[in-house]
Formats: structure tokens, C-alpha cells, sequence
């Protein structure tokens, strides 16, 4: 199975990045065998920022980043979102993928179930 979540909200400010990465996260803790993919656009692609700086007791987003890759998942974050927002590959945290709508597309395709945030 195949599941593709698509997020638009940034980091932080509404809780929609949280709830994408603990969902993300528990579905590969449950079911390790399932494919999970989260593509970021518009503001969410300031989720993929390398060395987030959060309060004590504040969920960080790019420690759950850090989990949902190395449990296997896939986030690619769309390239012309990175660009207008000033994003350079130098603050994207590794195994974050620059990518394109023809990618989305095809992950889309590809999903049984799809998921948007």
C-alpha cells in the first residue's frame, strides 16, 4: 500500500505539520511494510529546513523529519515553492528531495490513499 500525504501550512503557526509528521510517523511504527510519501508545498516547504530552533517542550518539526526518514519515508518538497520563499539546498535538512509537480503527479498516480494537510 501506498500513501501519500500532501502538505501546504509552514512548521509552525497552525498545527497541520505536527499532525502530518505524527501521523507520518505512527502509520510507519504500525505498518513498517506500507510506503508512506509526504510531498511539501507553498509554506510547508519550510518544514524541510535543516536545524530548526524550538522552545523546550515544543514539538520540533525537523526532529520528526529526522524520524519519518529513517523509518523508510519519502519527502520531496516542491522546487518553485523553495525558490519564491529565498530557500538555497544549503538549509534543506538531508534527505529532504527538491522536486517537481510532474513528481507529484506521479506519486498521485501511483497512491492508494492520499492524504492533504
Amino acid at each position: 500500500m501506498s500513501i501519500l500525504i500532501i502538505i501546504n501550512d509552514p512548521s509552525y503557526g497552525t498545527e497541520k505539520a505536527y499532525n502530518t509528521f505524527r501521523l507520518a510517523n505512527q502509520l510507519l511504527r504500525k505498518s513498517p511494510e506500507i510506503e508512506v510519501n509526504v510531498f511539501l508545498l507553498a509554506d510547508a516547504v519550510i518544514c524541510g529546513i535543516a536545524n530548526q530552533k524550538t522552545p523546550d517542550g515544543y514539538y520540533n518539526i525537523a526532529r520528526m523529519i529526522r524520524m519519518f526518514l529513517s523509518k523508510k519515508g519519502r519527502l520531496k518538497a516542491y522546487g518553485t515553492c523553495i525558490e519564491a520563499r529565498g530557500i538555497t539546498e544549503e538549509h534543506m535538512q538531508k534527505g529532504v528531495q527538491r522536486s517537481t509537480m510532474e513528481e507529484l503527479a506521479q506519486w498521485t498516480i501511483e497512491a492508494d490513499k492520499i492524504i492533504t494537510f
